[in-house]
């Protein structure tokens, strides 16, 4: 029996390509970069493809989808969130989406632990410092920043990312708070004090830790209204969605100094960034490395080969289907 044709938009670990050249004919992006919706449909037309593996930004808009020819059964993306794919064309199509959820709870944590200890302790600051070949020795003030020992967490969207980065905080002697639409049970929530209104939570932390995913709902829910809330002198830390911040509102918190500092893994718009942000001192910036450990990125490619196996090869419903 022929390997069913697999549309691989992107280069994959290579465990990953393995498997996936092992059970399918893949027909790979040979440039490894993005590519547009249109583009994706073209060459799934071309190769007349069973399946898409796509991955984080590939733009599945619902012309993209719409163009794609009937051979296509599943659409899995190496990813967690689905933002970039428009779920409601799929299901008009009748096309399965998966996702990869779970495995980069850790990862994903340790990016924002990361940010937090960076902004925290000027650490961005001081190696620009260091490589502008501008230090000239310790001096008693010099980049002085807080310790988190004591320190306020607030973690907004307490899901399995959010509480692997509380328990990594309270290694550091940091009080966890969260806001969620509920409370979380007793044991999820681990003596984390649960908020049920923005101005509660927000008044009551010292860094706020942004995990909530994207869309038309959260679209700038960090704006100028919600940023004045935070107490003087708050970190602000998001590895969520780029789109949930206004950039221009952070910047002006930044620059005004009621916030101390601020670290970003994500991006509206990414991999452009909001133009301030390349000049504001006290902001830590990285390239959406929240999953990218070997580990991590080897268990979302096998989670997104076990979707299409599901599919493809044995004909029965993906485990991961969230359209």
């Amino acid at each position: 029996m022929p390997k069913p044709p697999l549309l691989m938009t992107r280069h994959f670990p290579p465990a990953v390509e393995a498997r996936a050249a092992r059970d399918y004919a893949t027909v790979p992006n040979a440039a490894d970069t993005p590519m547009s919706g249109a583009e994706i449909a073209r060459a799934a037309a071309q190769a007349g493809v069973a399946g898409i593996l796509c991955a984080a930004g590939d733009a599945m808009t619902a012309e993209a989808i719409a163009a794609l020819p009937d051979s296509v059964q599943i659409i899995a993306t190496f990813s967690a969130g689905t933002d970039h794919i428009d779920l409601k064309a799929a299901a008009a199509r009748g096309i399965p989406v998966t996702n990869t959820p779970d495995v980069l709870s850790v990862a994903t944590a340790e990016i924002a632990m990361l940010l937090i200890l960076a902004t925290a302790r000027r650490a961005g600051e001081g190696e620009r410092f260091l490589r502008a070949r501008q230090w000239t020795g310790w001096a008693p003030t010099q980049l002085m920043g807080v310790t988190l020992a004591g320190k306020k967490l607030g973690i907004l969207g307490m899901g399995r990312i959010g509480q692997e980065l509380a328990r990594m905080a309270r290694g550091f002697g940091m009080e966890i708070h969260y806001r969620n639409r509920h409370p979380l049970p007793d044991a999820e929530a681990g003596g984390a004090r649960y908020h049920d209104s923005d101005e509660g939570f927000l008044g009551a932390i010292d860094v706020l830790s942004m995990h909530i995913p994207g869309g038309a709902a959260t679209r700038h829910w960090l704006d100028a209204r919600r940023l004045a809330l935070l107490r003087p002198g708050s970190i602000v830390v998001n590895t969520g969605r780029g789109s949930t911040v206004d950039d221009a509102a952070l910047c002006a918190a930044l620059g005004s100094g009621h916030l101390r500092a601020a670290g970003l893994d994500v991006f509206d718009g990414e991999p452009q960034l909001f133009e301030g942000y390349h000049t504001t001192q006290n902001l830590v910036l990285l390239p959406h490395l929240g999953s990218a450990t070997v580990e991590t990125r080897d268990a979302m490619g096998h989670l997104a080969l076990d979707n299409l196996d599901a599919v493809l090869l044995r004909g029965e419903s993906p485990p991961n289907r969230v359209g």
